[in-house]
């Protein structure tokens, strides 16, 4: 049985490559992949036949649902996640296979039999079950709700000029320059923000091509970003970056 994992802490997925040889010692790791953009390259490309993949949820560059959007898995998938119980609740729903962090050797060795019992129809179920999920992430993210004083406030993807983060806070500001604290992560709205309308520039930024002026050619081959209005601190792209941000420019003026 050939097994990918995709995990971007390296110290889970050692731990995960170890239950697994230790609960299927017939079972090999084909590839442990820590990304979405890796993930994708993977399985964009002729690979060997894949058997079973356990994904992590979170990935440093959004959540795994954003593989779905570019390219197709037909291996049962295991999720590991450390989501909350309504979260669980939509998985079982789903007919979708979870392990829930922290978990053990017994956890990971009843979910490989209850796959290992699956027949075609239950494994096709069980994709259908991802891709609604995934067109339900996609059609509940084009409205973000904000908290400002006592009142929740939806906020349109269409209106948002970039997302912030400084001290563990994270904030948006609209294109009309609103600014709200909002209560996730950078890297959980880059994963639900559409990739050709929303660009992670760096540790700090999410940043909207709408909201995109100009580009400055700055120190070290790299690039700084000036926004419609103004940002806390100055939006440097890393010269690493550099490509993926011109190809990312150059697709959504194109999509406009």
């Amino acid at each position: 049985m050939n097994i990918v994992i995709i995990e971007d802490e390296t110290a889970a997925a050692k731990n995960l490559a170890r239950m697994i040889a230790s609960v299927a010692p017939d079972a090999g790791i084909a590839e442990i992949l820590e990304s979405v953009e890796e993930s994708i390259e993977y399985f964009g490309q002729c690979r060997p036949e894949i058997d079973l993949v356990f994904m992590d949820i979170h990935l440093a560059d959004g959540d795994s649902f954003r593989i779905f959007d570019h390219v197709a898995i037909d291996a049962p998938i295991i999720f590991t996640t450390a989501y909350d119980q309504y979260a669980l609740q939509a998985f079982k729903v789903n007919s979708i296979d979870y392990l829930l962090k922290p978990f053990q050797e017994q956890d990971l060795r009843r979910a490989l039999d209850k796959l290992s019992r699956l027949s075609a129809a239950d494994r096709a179920d069980r994709h259908a079950g991802i891709e609604r999920m995934t067109s339900a992430r996609n059609e509940t993210s084009r409205t973000i709700l904000v908290r400002f004083k006592d009142k929740i406030i939806p906020v349109g993807i269409d209106s948002i000029a970039f997302f912030y983060t400084f001290s563990e806070k994270v904030s948006l500001t609209t294109l009309s320059g609103e600014t709200y604290v909002v209560d996730k992560t950078l890297e959980t709205y880059q994963g639900m923000l559409p990739e050709n309308g929303f660009f992670r520039a760096n540790r700090q930024f999410i940043v909207s091509r709408s909201a995109v002026k100009d580009i400055a050619v700055w120190f070290g081959s790299r690039l700084a970003l000036n926004l419609t209005l103004d940002t806390p601190e100055r939006i440097i792209i890393s010269k690493a970056r550099v490509p993926e941000f011109k190809r990312w420019l150059v697709d959504t003026s194109g999509s406009r």
